[in-house]
Parts: C-alpha cells; structure tokens; sequence
C-alpha cells in the first residue's frame, strides 16, 4: 500500500517571509526615530526663538522707558544678553516715520547656534512726544490749579 500525502505540512514561516517582515521592521524603526529627532531639534529651536523673544521683549520695554529720543540721540544700542545659558545679541534703532511724532522701533536679537546664525527682528511704533520739565499731567478735576 502507497500511501499519498495530501497535506503539506505548513507550520512556521519561511526565510523570505522573516526577512520581509525584518526589512519592513527596521524601516518603521528608523522612519520612527527620524521622526523624533527632528521633533527634539524643533522644539530646542522653537525654545531658543521663545528666548529670543524675550530678550527683545525686555529691552523694548527698557528703551520705552528711558524714551525713544535717547535712543535717536544714540543712534543704535545695543548689547550681549544670556538667557538661561544661551548668548544673545541685541540691537535697537529708531527712525521717525514723519506721521504726528512716531518713530519705527527696530529690536534685533541674534544667536548661534550649531554654527548657523539666527535672528528674530520685531518692528513696533513709539510716540516720540515727552512732557518738558516742570509740565505736569492732570489727573483729576484740578487741573490747572
């Protein structure tokens, strides 16, 4: 008596399939870790301009302060700031727009980083009107007296 097999026995996977599956794998593993490491380098970038920002925020608020007219007089300030570890350098000018005393207020803060320069210009407007000496501002209903 012959015997004939009918079933092929089919347990298991073959060579091919394994190193499919190995190439499909390690092509999800680096897309995946590609993926992560630009998302780590935008936020540090993304943390620095947040900085950044605030350096020109701070002296912005110093130039509104001591008045736009020292800062024409001066021409341009400017200075090195460090920021949680980080250096930065600032830039201020000022330029009269000719319009009812206004005068365009240019910060420029710049850093490196990785050997590449960065910046971050932020243009806002000032009123160039100051009170003169001895001028005093009503604040009430006596005015004047």
């Amino acid at each position: 008596m012959t015997r004939t097999r009918t079933k092929k026995n089919t347990r298991g996977f073959t060579l091919v399939e394994v190193i499919a599956a190995s190439i499909i794998l390690c092509s999800v593993v680096m897309i995946a870790g590609a993926i992560g490491t630009r998302s780590l380098v935008g936020t540090r970038l993304n943390r620095r301009y947040e900085m950044a920002a605030a350096v020109a925020d701070q002296q912005l608020s110093l130039a509104e302060y001591v008045g736009v007219d020292s800062i024409v007089e001066a021409g341009v300030l400017e200075g090195d700031s460090e920021e949680s570890g980080y250096s930065y350098h600032w830039e201020i000018g000022a330029e009269y727009q000719e319009i009812d005393s206004l005068y365009l207020v240019t910060a420029t803060v710049t850093w490196v980083e990785a050997n590449r320069p960065y910046s971050l210009i932020i243009d806002t407007m000032f009123n160039g009107t100051t009170l003169a000496e001895g001028e005093t501002v009503a604040t009430g209903g006596e005015a004047g007296q």
